[in-house]
């Protein structure tokens, strides 16, 4: 295999389940209302993924999608990557059933969980798989997370959403993935963890997190993060034409975005008001609605900023598909 200069996404994928669950439904059972959920996290619709939308089966459909508007036959990828932390199965990893569907076998295939940077920890490891000779690389964020939450649980139950998104990375002259900054802090794993063990418990393990202490941590480390990011792609805040953060919450993307001084011109992904976190695949998923619109055009720069559960965080500038 030849060494290459450097990689750059190549096309884009989406996958939403078909049904959209709004508020309402969600209040009932967490003593809550329409209201209260829009001024606490900005969402007003997630998506609920049936019993065939599988983590692997969307997945597959997603990285379909980004196989075609990249070009690329999937007998093309050397490697599918996916970025998930909803897979139930621990054994086998998904990866390698998601390229037998869409026909990249023998391609490699890894499970990457770093949670909710868990795309940006993928696109990451993409870039250095294509520099050092893969030919095309699928990185998919897919995501259930309506089978890890606790429907009564105030804190947790109106926030997640399901979906899958993907990209596919290739070989580039010019470098369209900028250097990652990431890292993690374990000393604060707790903040977003399962209750307990699978096996450890008469009952389903659930996802709790520590809201207020969550919101504060993500509201310092994502624009720190971003400023570290664009300073090592040599990218200034106006030369932005994306702002796309993991779709955590409403407020943290605003307080990001006000605290980056973005430009009017920048456009700043907001697809948690209609999906929900979708954890790893709310990164893909909102580059494909914000390219779907028209609101970032191909060959614009973009900065992505994942953070989540671990405590994990990443982010990357890159050249939109």
């Amino acid at each position: 295999m030849s060494v290459h200069r450097g990689s750059a996404i190549l096309g884009v994928g989406a996958y939403r389940p078909a049904r959209i669950v709004g508020n309402d439904e969600i209040s009932g059972t967490i003593d809550s209302s329409d209201e209260w959920i829009r001024r606490r996290s900005g969402i007003v619709t997630r998506r609920f993924a049936g019993p065939e939308e599988t983590v692997v089966t969307m997945a597959a459909e997603a990285a379909r999608k980004a196989a075609a508007q990249a070009g690329t036959d999937p007998r093309d990828l050397d490697v599918v990557l996916l970025a998930t932390m909803s897979l139930l199965r621990q054994s086998p990893p998904g990866a390698p059933q998601v390229a037998e569907l869409i026909g990249a076998r023998p391609a490699a295939g890894m499970d990457l969980n770093a949670a909710c940077s868990g795309f940006s920890y993928a696109l990451a490891v993409a870039d250095g798989l294509v520099r050092a000779g893969a030919r095309r690389v699928a990185v998919i964020g897919s995501e259930r997370m309506s089978d890890l939450i606790d429907s009564t649980d105030r804190s947790t139950a109106f926030l997640f959403g399901d979906g899958a998104g993907a990209v596919v990375v290739g070989a580039a002259d010019t470098p369209g993935i900028g250097p990652v900054v990431w890292g993690s802090d374990g000393s604060r794993h707790h903040l977003i963890a399962h209750d307990h063990a699978w096996g450890a418990g008469d009952t389903h393990p659930y996802m709790r997190m520590a809201g207020p202490e969550v919101f504060r941590w993500a509201t310092e480390a994502v624009p720190d993060i971003s400023r570290r990011a664009l300073a090592a792609a040599r990218t200034e805040p106006h030369e932005l034409a994306a702002f796309i953060p993991h779709q955590a919450n409403l407020r943290i993307v605003e307080a990001a975005a006000r605290s980056l001084a973005l430009p009017a011109h920048t456009a700043v992904a907001r697809d948690v008001v209609q999906s929900g976190n979708t954890s790893a695949a709310s990164i893909p998923l909102a580059m494909e609605a914000l390219l779907a619109r028209g609101e970032a055009g191909s060959g614009g720069r973009a900065l992505l900023a994942g953070f989540g559960a671990g405590l994990t965080y990443a982010a990357q500038v890159v050249t939109l598909p």
